[in-house]
């Protein structure tokens, strides 16, 4: 099969004919249709996340059909479209699993970074890790929910119940929450990068009721933000955003360094928290939440052997949405 591998950190990726891998107990063997290109892929193409790997197939919002099944693999019958996300392989009986926080597995697995992910023709899944894509979507634009929408869902999850929501960093898992939360009746507030007008233009026709720089202040204190962009001197920025009470969400995996600022950030009871990882609840939830919104999702198609070319673009921030490989 062709598959783009990474086998060393800050090298472009390589374009190889390896052998189609077989699919073991309780796995599935997917040949996948789309896999969209998260920003963590560009961290470990980059070497910002240690220990991926290598060499290895990167990519981890995977949409496909199932071609093979492995031993004792029934919950999928064949040709049944699936979805493959971030969180592979968890445990099951270390303590943060036994407490339903398998997102924090003390020996996680994860497709695209500790297994071979789908930048590639075919790959082998853990059917209990595998969703079911609703009928409403087409493969390319499905597979962004598997990860900007996954953990988009989880981080929005952790804003509580604020009204108005700031989101910094408008991109594939933005452009999809903020669809959920005007859905939930919030108010949406976008940041982007200083000037980037079609992005801020992109937020305003999601219903964003206000859309500016990420150095900006929102017209009115915000309830919660959640951080997108990979920015660390964000936090300090959405802290002065939110008023008391609020909370800022960190929702990626990397994130440059956080400089120092003042205890007053974080005095009148803010709350500063991360997201890692993401559960099956979540994508049960979210996955069923997705049609009714309904969550539409821009995405810009790639063939795989140009993977290389949408990692650039994400790097750049040339895409409005979600890029997407689709192997011929």
């Amino acid at each position: 099969m062709l598959a783009m591998i990474v086998d060393h950190a800050g090298q472009a990726l390589r374009k190889a004919e390896v052998p189609t891998p077989q699919p073991g107990a309780g796995q599935l063997l997917i040949r996948v249709h789309a896999c969209a290109v998260c920003r963590t892929d560009l961290h470990i193409v980059d070497g910002e996340l240690a220990e991926p790997k290598l060499p290895l197939i990167p990519g981890h919002e995977v949409v496909g059909r199932v071609a093979e099944l492995g031993a004792g693999a029934d919950r999928f019958n064949l040709g049944a479209r699936v979805g493959v996300p971030w969180l592979g392989w968890a445990c099951g009986t270390c303590a943060h699993c036994q407490s339903s926080r398998e997102n924090l597995c003390d020996r996680a697995k994860f497709t695209g970074y500790t297994l071979d992910g789908g930048y590639a023709e075919y790959m082998v899944a853990d059917q209990r890790f595998c969703f079911p894509i609703p009928d409403l979507y087409s493969d390319a634009e499905a597979a962004p929910l598997l990860c900007a929408g996954l953990i988009g869902y989880r981080s929005l999850v952790k804003a509580g119940a604020a009204k108005r929501l700031g989101l910094y960093g408008f991109g594939a898992a933005a452009h999809i929450i903020a669809q959920v939360a005007k859905y939930q009746q919030r108010e949406i507030y976008a940041f982007t990068r200083a000037g980037d007008v079609a992005a801020q233009t992109f937020a305003i026709e999601l219903g964003a009721t206000w859309a500016g720089g990420s150095d900006d202040m929102p017209p009115q204190p915000l309830d919660a933000a959640i951080i997108f962009a990979p920015v660390g001197e964000l936090i300090p920025r959405a802290l002065r955003a939110v008023g008391k009470g609020g909370i800022v969400v960190c929702g990626g995996i990397h994130m440059s360094h956080v400089p120092s600022f003042p205890y007053a950030l974080l005095w009148q009871e803010h709350t500063l928290t991360s997201v890692a990882n993401l559960t099956r609840r979540d994508g049960e939830e979210f996955l069923a939440l997705a049609p009714k919104v309904p969550v539409r999702t821009a995405v810009q198609t790639f063939a795989l052997d140009d993977a290389n070319d949408a990692i650039a673009a994400l790097r750049a921030g040339s895409v409005c949405g979600a890029a997407v490989l689709v192997p011929s």
